[in-house]
């Protein structure tokens, strides 16, 4: 999944906007209190603070606590991380990797009243998908990147280089983006192409869901006829979630998770569900062979970006800027995407994963061309009405009222 052909103006118009309200890395958010209030204290965020950036100690201080989403770098059968490992011998940073983001909204839950007040929220950097970035970059909880220590960052492709979030990339820089989509167990069940056949009667409470609210209503708005990335009104939206609601109620969906949903494929508790395209990949590496199958649905899928940022209490922002600058040398990135099988952002790096493997560089799901964009689209962007309202809809489903 990876957009090295910003000459071509379908992808550049389809990556720009490009958001992942992706990976829900381990939270069950269906029917529990928690993630209810998880979802609520987000939505209650205040205006923009007046608080300062940290003072940077990076010279002094070579570490860094990165937070990012589970299945999101690349591991080796140790459980190390090879490419990190690298970047550490190179640069005498120690990096603690803390796959501590289960859910866009849940994580900013944890640690907005440290972000209010400029405190330490124990990661100098976070990965984040485009609309969540967005909202912390208006609160004035980031703090600007110096591309003085970023010079690889001139590898980033240019659809992605000005986004209406953060035009000129002053506070964000992609880490990774993809599709989500539809998969089923092929030892067990029949084809999956739609949304619809989700509802078929034989996997009758053997289907899962994603808790990320753009993911899964905008899968069901899309196969209702819906154009999510246009201007789609509040009507819309209601019918897909009573959908939603239905086949919550009804017992069709099984479970709604975060990225939890893999371990309910692999126990065989769903059948089928509604996905994000790399974790699949990595599910069949283990397995051995291609045991789930993802699928764009035939009304189309998501398309989305998750995004590295410094928020407003860290002390070593220089030591991230260094971190930033190795993931955006082509060669370091195709390595990543070998092992992620998400979109990288980095111009250059199709061309390097030929050499790792020349069949992984024609891979649709890590490097997709203009036809395989075409099926996908970016939920647009919420007021903050429509982002209360919506979210708030979505929570009722979950709590069950």
């Amino acid at each position: 999944m990876h957009r090295p052909l910003p000459e071509d103006p379908m992808i550049r118009s389809l990556i720009a906007q490009a958001r992942r309200a992706q990976v829900s890395r381990r939270a069950m958010l269906a029917g529990t209190g928690a993630g209810a209030t998880a979802l609520a204290l987000a939505a209650c965020s205040t205006g923009p603070g007046e608080v300062t950036a940290a003072e940077d100690n990076s010279a002094n201080d070579p570490t860094l606590n990165w937070a990012n989403w589970s299945f999101y770098i690349d591991e080796d059968d140790d459980g190390g991380y090879p490419t990190l490992e690298r970047f550490q011998e190179e640069t005498g940073i120690e990096v603690n990797y803390l796959i501590d983001v289960d859910d866009n909204n849940s994580y900013f839950a944890t640690v907005r009243d440290q972000l209010a007040l400029g405190d330490d929220i124990g990661a100098d950097t976070v990965c984040l998908t485009d609309w969540m970035v967005s909202r912390w970059i208006q609160l004035g909880y980031t703090q600007e990147l110096d591309k003085a220590n970023i010079p690889n960052a001139a590898n980033l492709v240019e659809a992605l280089q000005n986004p209406s979030f953060d035009p000129g990339r002053v506070h964000s820089l992609p880490w990774q983006g993809g599709f989500a989509g539809i998969a089923w167990n092929t030892d067990l069940t029949d084809e999956v192409r739609s949304v619809e056949d989700l509802w078929r009667p034989d996997l009758s409470g053997r289907v899962g869901v994603l808790s990320e609210m753009r993911d899964t209503i905008g899968l069901i708005m899309l196969q209702n006829g819906v154009d999510i990335a246009g201007d789609f009104s509040s009507d819309e939206f209601m019918a897909a979630l009573d959908v939603f609601r239905e086949k919550v109620d009804s017992g069709q969906i099984r479970n709604v998770r975060g990225n939890a949903y893999t371990e309910d494929l692999v126990s065989e508790d769903t059948l089928a569900a509604i996905c994000w395209s790399g974790d699949i990949t990595v599910l069949n590496f283990e397995a051995g062979y291609e045991k789930w199958k993802f699928v764009i649905p035939e009304a189309g899928g998501t398309l989305w970006n998750d995004n590295f940022l410094v928020p407003i209490g860290s002390t070593r922002k220089a030591n991230v800027e260094k971190l930033i600058d190795y993931y955006y040398q082509p060669e370091v990135a195709a390595e990543v995407a070998a092992w992620v099988n998400y979109i990288t952002p980095v111009e250059g790096a199709q061309e390097a994963a030929i050499a790792i493997d020349p069949e992984l560089a024609e891979n649709q799901l890590i490097f997709p061309n203009a036809d395989t964009l075409a099926t996908t689209s970016i939920f647009r962007g919420l007021t903050a009405q429509e982002e209360n309202e919506f979210q708030s809809a979505f929570q009722s489903v979950l709590l069950g009222s």
